[in-house]
């Protein structure tokens, strides 16, 4: 009798490592998708099929393998924790982890369930972003522009004589005036900032600054001279 007791538990054993057919048949269908990332970023991002219902030999498949671990090492601590708890979150998405040799990886695991909703995989991706490092440093050098002092406010773009209205009216608006009762200094600040900003290379400006102001030509080109 104490054979025939043995006997079946080591074969219920057997039945419960081996899992149902339909455990199996999600192992192999997320095998697939572990290879085909995986290959699709060799050397970038590593791709970890783990088996839940064997913990201690969890690793089923690795592609792009960055950690160094082999098929049939253990879970991580994440696997256990989804093993032990059903209600544990089916996707932990882009938490910072690290490689054994130091190097900062991005990962993202998620939970694979069957009918009865018992996790019985996990995909898990590691993302060296080390790799970025560099590149982000070049980057960032190449888009850093220096801190100084500049003679004047450079725009990239022509001016155009609409614009040279706008930029006077709001010289007198913001003064309370129109640009016809401004003082002789308001004036004259202004038509020197106007020159300045590159306004005054704008075809016919000398002309739209004369008819707004209400002075001549030659009072426009004694602002220029006067001190």
């Amino acid at each position: 009798m104490t054979d025939r007791t043995s006997d079946r538990t080591t074969e219920k054993q057997r039945q419960e490592t081996a899992g149902t057919p339909e455990d199996e048949l999600l192992l192999r269908e997320a095998e697939k998708i572990v290879v085909a990332i995986g290959r699709m970023f060799p050397g970038l991002c590593e791709v970890v099929l783990h088996d839940l219902r064997n913990p201690d030999q969890s690793i089923r498949a690795i592609e792009s393998n960055l950690s160094g671990r082999e098929v049939g090492e253990p879970t991580t601590e994440l696997g256990l924790a989804r093993i032990q708890d059903p209600g544990f979150p089916d996707i932990v998405q882009n938490y910072a982890n690290r490689f054994p040799d130091g190097r900062p990886a991005k990962s993202t695991s998620i939970g694979i369930k069957n009918g009865a909703g018992q996790y019985v995989a996990a995909i898990c991706l590691n993302l060296d972003v080390s790799l970025f490092g560099s590149v982000a440093r070049s980057l960032n050098n190449l888009v850093r522009t220096d801190e100084q002092q500049q003679p004047l406010t450079e725009t990239l773009r022509a001016r155009a004589a609409a614009e040279l209205r706008t930029v006077i009216e709001e010289f007198a608006a913001a003064r309370g005036q129109t640009p016809r009762s401004l003082g002789t200094p308001a004036k004259k600040e202004l038509v020197r900032t106007l020159k300045t900003s590159g306004f005054l290379q704008v075809k016919h400006s000398v002309q739209v600054v004369t008819e707004l102001l209400g002075v001549s030509r030659a009072t426009v080109y004694n602002y220029l001279r006067s001190p």
